[in-house]
Parts: C-alpha cells; structure tokens; sequence
C-alpha cells in the first residue's frame, strides 16, 4: 500500500515552504503530487544551495515525494494542461496572491467549474479581508507582526526566530485542513477553498501572550532566553558548552533546589509559585550559572537527568548530525539526489503512526523531469508535446 492517500492526486503551485511543504506532507501519506513550476525553474529551488547545481537545503526538504512539470500557465496552451491538470486532481496547493490564481486561472470559481468537488488550499501572508490582504509577505514579517519578535531577544533588540516556524506551522495545518475537506468531500459529496495565513498561525503560537496583555496588561518586554513564566528557565553556559535549563511547578524546582545545593530557595517567598519564579527568575539563572561554571555539558547534563531536572544541551548544527539519540530514533531519512555529494539526510513524516506511516518514497524531482509522462498520461502525443517545448509552454 502506497499510503492513506494513495489515489489522490495534488497539484502543487506553491513555492518556497508553506504551500510546498504543505503538499509534501500529503506526498508523504500516498498522494500523487505533481509540482508545478515556471519553465526556468523557481527561485525557491536555489535557497541556501548544497549540491554540485545549486539545489538549496530547503527545495530538498519539503519538494520529496513530488512529480516535476514545467508549464506556463498564461499562455493559452498552458491553460489547457492546467484544465487537464485540474479535471485529473482532486486538490489544488496555491500560496500565490489571489490576483495571481484569478490570472493562472487557479481562484476557486475557476476550478469548481472543471471538477466540481474540487480542494483549494491556499496560503497568503496576512489573510483576507483586511487592509494588509494584498501586502506581500514572509515568515519573519508574520513572526514580527505577531509580537514574537517583540518577545524574543532583548527589549534593545527584537530577534526573529532563525527557523521558520510560522512557515512550517502553516504548512502543518493546511495539510490538517485538507485532510479534513477530503472527509468533508467523502461525506457531502462537495469540495471547498482552504485558506491558511501566515499571520493567523503565528497569532496562534503567540495567542496566550496577546490574551496575558488584553486581560492584565503586563507590557512584557524580552528577557533572551530566560523564561518569563517559571523558572529557572534559561541557558546557561557549562566549562566547556551550554545548556537549557527549563523548570516549571512546585515538585521539579524542589529537586533543583537540593541539586544546586541550595534547598532554602524553595521556601522562600520569591520563588512560592511559577509566576513569582518568572518574575525573579535572573536571580535563578545566575545560581544556575554559578554551579554551571565548573562542570562540563556531560556532567551538567548528568546531574540533571539524576534529580529529574528538565535540561539539555544546546548544539550547533554538526552536533545534531553526530547525536546517538537523533540518530536511534530514525528520524533523517538519507535520501539520494543525483547532484548531492552524499545522500540527503531529510525530516521524514513528523509523526510517528503504526498502522498508516507517512513515508518518504520518491526523491526530489529535478527541473521538469516528468513533463513528458504527466503531459503523457493527460493524453498529449509525442508530436503535442514536442509543439509545447518548442513554444516555452513546458
């Protein structure tokens, strides 16, 4: 069995994360994705580059389980594949503007009048019906919009998150949402427009933060890495590292306390609850650091782990490549590329399922690499096709 969704076919018109992510998530549970790209190829193809053709790390993460078709949909022939296209689909992945679907023919109305049960899932920056509905956006701008940035960092200097969460979130919960209009379709016969917001997502993650502010009025200000909830709750460098640590409720700051050596903060008034723990949580964090000081990661992290303190190290990059516990659970997958230097170690299917796995079964496509057999199995003859390339349609 090829997957839960083996029979399904997405045409995926998304670029960069959230929309091609969000498709190859359904790649991942059986679909049959078709990604569809200009004739030269994307510019989200080439974000931070890897292999010997300047592949990026990004379009090879979330474009695995993917067919390649190239085409240009404005030309009248283009808009024939993609009507073909559509009428052999059952979702359609867009996060382009809405001016550009109504002009690739991709808005809703459109679609519905090929395949009538057809599955629109689009992704936008800020989403509809505001004054910020049209504005170009990314990832950084929703974390910004959002008061995450406000939040993170110093109260000199806002930071962004380095990972795009607010991209990979979104993605994540339009697969969710088209999963359930797929159940929809099941039960009433009928399909409907999805639409994902880069600002509805991070105004999600930020959410008991905004309520916090509405109700109490606390005007937070970024405190870096120390948690403002509970405490302590920070990094803190080792003799020869860093580590994070991250304590929350009555019982775990008791074994802190006996593991610093310093049972007497437990009952002192400060510290009675998370709240006032986070409120003087430096003081927390500089014990920390003094009895971090003199004893390495390994060491720290040992303790920790044997007073059933919350703790981790913090790893650059290569650490996370060369962990034994990363590497037990399986996780990154190797996937060959033909221009890789070495296979590809890529995020397989997030969550783990017994019965119905997500899997990775295709390696990312190379520019059009199956235009001929989609064009093909849409019933273009060789000559068809031939005409096609020669017009820079494919």
């Amino acid at each position: 069995m090829g997957g839960v969704l083996e029979g399904i076919r997405v045409l995926d018109f998304g670029r960069y994360i959230a929309g091609p992510f969000c498709a190859a998530l359904l790649g991942d549970l059986g679909a049959d994705v078709i990604r569809i790209e200009r004739v030269d190829g994307g510019e989200d193809r080439v974000v931070q580059p890897v292999t010997d053709d300047g592949m990026g790390a990004m379009f090879l993460q979330v474009n695995r389980n993917k067919r390649s078709l190239t085409l240009n949909p404005l030309k009248a022939e283009g808009r024939e594949v993609v009507r073909r296209l559509v009428a052999s689909a059952d979702i359609v992945v867009a996060n382009l503007p809405p001016p550009t679907l109504v002009q690739m023919g991709l808005d809703y109305e459109t679609l519905r009048s090929i395949k009538a049960d057809i599955i629109l899932t689009t992704v936008n920056a800020f989403g509809s019906g505001g004054p910020w509905s049209d504005k170009v956006g990314f990832d950084g701008l929703a974390q910004a919009a959002s008061g995450n940035l406000h939040l993170s960092g110093t109260a000199e200097q806002p930071t962004r998150a380095f990972a795009p969460y607010v991209d990979f979130s979104t993605a994540s919960l339009s697969a969710l949402a088209t999963m359930a209009a797929l159940r929809h379709r099941d039960l009433a016969g009928e399909g409907q427009v999805l639409e994902g917001a880069l600002l509805r997502t991070a105004l999600t993650m930020t959410n008991a933060a905004v309520i916090e502010q509405d109700l109490l009025g606390l005007d937070r200000v970024a405190t870096l890495n120390r948690g403002q909830t509970s405490g302590p709750a920070d990094t803190v460098p080792t003799a020869d590292g860093w580590v994070m640590c991250l304590v929350i409720g009555n019982y775990q700051f008791e074994r802190w306390c006996e593991m610093v050596g310093r049972p007497e903060l437990a009952h002192d008034e400060r510290f009675k609850t998370d709240e006032l723990r986070g409120d003087n949580g430096e003081e927390l964090s500089a014990v920390m650091r003094a009895w971090c000081a003199t004893r390495t990661t390994t060491e720290v992290l040992r303790i920790m782990e044997e007073h059933k303190v919350p703790g981790g190290p913090v790893y650059t990059p290569q650490q996370v490549l060369e962990d034994d516990h990363v590497d037990a659970i399986g996780f990154l997958e190797p996937v060959a590329y033909p221009t890789a230097a070495k296979p590809i170690r890529t995020a397989r299917f997030p969550v783990s399922m017994s019965a119905s796995p997500g899997t990775i079964r295709m390696r990312p496509p190379q520019l059009g690499e199956h235009t001929e057999e989609i064009l093909t199995s849409l019933g273009y003859d060789p000559n068809e096709v031939r005409a096609l390339r020669d017009a820079r349609v494919i």
